[in-house]
């Protein structure tokens, strides 16, 4: 495939046109984000910071860190759907494309190798149950079952990609919202004790989740 035809056999295939959203969405995400930290906005680190707790930890230590700042709902909700899509929108149509072999990432391989590992090894209930086991799947907030792994998943078991985008999406949505209820309470609580202690509950949601991501990768090369 020559470089200059690729653009437009992406826009032929359903993944390409996904993935071109998904970039054209990070892209404004980008700018808005750079928009607000050059007009001095008070909550600009706070969105910044948040953004970048989703995507390395994940959404418990994101939407945490909004609260603790005092940002509410109106703010915390949308910003992390907004990331979440994002991240499915990007890294569910590459890995497709990939698996196609219609784009050759090579410095991506041991990450896709990984999440394939990762899908291949959870995919028997939702193949059993199909759209509302994956729908479960991404909905249930237990280790290694978001949003990126479900619409893999889903793309191992044949749904076709607008389905399993929007199923994946719908169920994070869901998901967020509920997230969003439970850690509100918990960083009030936390502000009962210390103005400084829903911020020790951020830490906390880091540091489990790194252990958990160690222990997982672990055992993982240990397996036989």
């Amino acid at each position: 495939m020559t470089r200059q035809g690729l653009p437009l056999r992406l826009l032929a295939s359903t993944e390409g046109r996904l993935l071109y959203l998904g970039v054209v969405l990070s892209l404004a995400l980008l700018a808005a984000l750079l928009t607000a930290w050059a007009l001095s906005l008070d909550d600009a680190h706070v969105y910044a910071v948040m953004t970048g707790l989703n995507l390395v930890i994940g959404r418990a230590a994101g939407m945490s860190f909004g609260y603790a700042s005092g940002l509410g709902h109106a703010q915390v909700v949308p910003l992390n759907m907004l990331v979440e899509s994002i991240h499915v929108l990007v890294v569910y149509p590459l890995f497709a494309l990939s698996w196609r072999q219609l784009v050759r990432l090579h410095a991506l391989k041991p990450y896709f190798a990984r999440m394939h590992q990762t899908a291949t090894s959870r995919s028997g209930a939702v193949r059993r149950y199909g759209i509302a086991g994956l729908f479960l799947f991404v909905f249930m907030p237990f280790w290694m079952t978001g949003p990126v792994v479900g619409a893999i998943i889903g793309f191992l078991i044949g749904l076709r990609p607008w389905v399993n985008v929007t199923v994946v999406l719908l169920s994070t949505y869901i998901a967020i919202g509920i997230w969003a209820l439970l850690l509100n309470e918990l960083s009030a609580w936390a502000e009962t004790i210390s103005r400084f202690a829903p911020y020790a509950l951020v830490l906390a949601i880091v540091l489990i989740a790194l252990v958990m991501q160690l222990l997982y990768r672990r055992r993982a090369r240990h397996k036989p």
